[in-house]
């Protein structure tokens, strides 16, 4: 009997030792446009998940101002902003603030309505989709849930159809 009782015991605690935790993206687990705030280039004023437009799609692009692929990308996003006319467009970093502005004025950004820049200070976006190559853009339909995620360079024309707006 106590070979029994120490075999269940042995059992269960082998079963606890090797149980996975889930590793998932929390956008996994919860499908919604995330419950973020970030601080708005270039005037320092937070911006945060209640500021985005209703029934809007919803593009979040979390880059790197010194990153040549996000600077790849983003030229390419602004060549083709046309596609992405009935959309909104978050781009966030978590580098210095200076930096960001720098590029936020290089771009000259503020001539495009439906894209907001801003500085991510708690590391959040880079915790939530669990960032592992910049730039990550993530897509939102027009009711707020996910839709398709994207690592690295991609062609504008496929981030514009994952928001339907091709």
């Amino acid at each position: 009997m106590k070979k029994i009782a120490l075999y269940i015991v042995l059992l269960v605690a082998t079963n606890v030792a090797f149980a996975q935790t889930d590793t998932s993206a929390l956008y996994y687990k919860y499908p919604n446009v995330p419950p973020f705030t970030m601080t708005k280039v270039p005037d320092s004023t937070t911006f945060a998940k209640a500021g985005l437009q209703k029934k809007k799609a919803t593009m979040i692009m979390v880059f790197s101002p010194d990153c040549d692929h996000c600077t790849h990308e983003i030229k390419e996003l602004l060549a083709h902003i046309e596609l992405f006319k009935n959309a909104q467009i978050i781009l966030v970093s978590h580098l210095d603030f200076h930096y960001i502005k720098t590029f936020y004025e290089d771009y000259k950004i503020a001539n495009y309505p439906n894209i907001t820049v801003g500085r991510d200070y708690s590391y959040f976006f880079g915790t939530f989709f669990k960032i592992k190559f910049l730039p990550a853009i993530f897509t939102y339909n027009k009711k707020g849930k996910f839709v398709q995620a994207f690592d690295g360079s991609v062609a504008v024309q496929k981030i514009a159809a994952s928001l339907q707006m091709l």
